[in-house]
């Protein structure tokens, strides 16, 4: 049942239930094994936009790249960009239905604006970097990986959670109120 008009300063609805959606998240991950024969991810899918927006500057330079070449011309035609995009819809779908939208930059008294914004690039620009060098992200690894019971991807769980803990240790000060 979608409201009939969003207002940013109505109390938000809840949350949803953990387990459930747990489940509904290991159906999704069995579905894709059995229909596709693959797991799930998101970084493919974000690498094959980053194709599809080279082609658009320099087609013979990203066909004749070896990362981005062997893609061909139509890389958007790849389950994972599907996947990222009905996640990125889905995501914004239930944010607004369930009054959860606000146009914010979550940060702590101690930090800037500029200062959060600039951490948040630096981040997401080493994770994405790192998640195409190890041929995965930490959604493939962990949901993929740990359904196949991969040694490497439950040490990958556990440096990411130890690098985890280290890193909020370390910028606590900017979330400190």
């Amino acid at each position: 049942m979608i409201p009939d008009s969003f207002n940013l300063h109505e109390r938000p609805g809840p949350y949803a239930n953990p387990y459930l959606t747990g489940i509904l998240l290991g159906l999704v991950l069995l579905a894709s094994f059995l229909i596709l024969g693959v797991g799930l991810g998101a970084s493919g899918g974000i690498a094959r936009i980053g194709a599809w927006l080279s082609l658009h500057v320099s087609a013979p330079h990203t066909l004749g790249s070896e990362y981005f070449g062997n893609w061909g011309d139509k890389p958007l035609s790849y389950y994972l960009v599907f996947m990222f995009v009905g996640t990125f819809v889905g995501a914004l779908f239930s944010a607004f239905l369930n009054k959860r939208v606000s146009f914010q930059v979550e940060r702590g008294a101690a930090a800037s604006i500029s200062i959060r914004l600039l951490y948040a690039l630096a981040g997401g620009v080493i994770v994405g970097f790192a998640s195409r060098l190890a041929r995965g992200c930490t959604s493939g690894q962990g949901l993929t990986g740990g359904a196949l019971l991969l040694t490497g991807s439950f040490v990958f769980l556990l440096c990411i959670f130890v690098s985890g803990y280290a890193t909020a240790w370390l910028f606590r000060g900017q979330w400190n109120d």
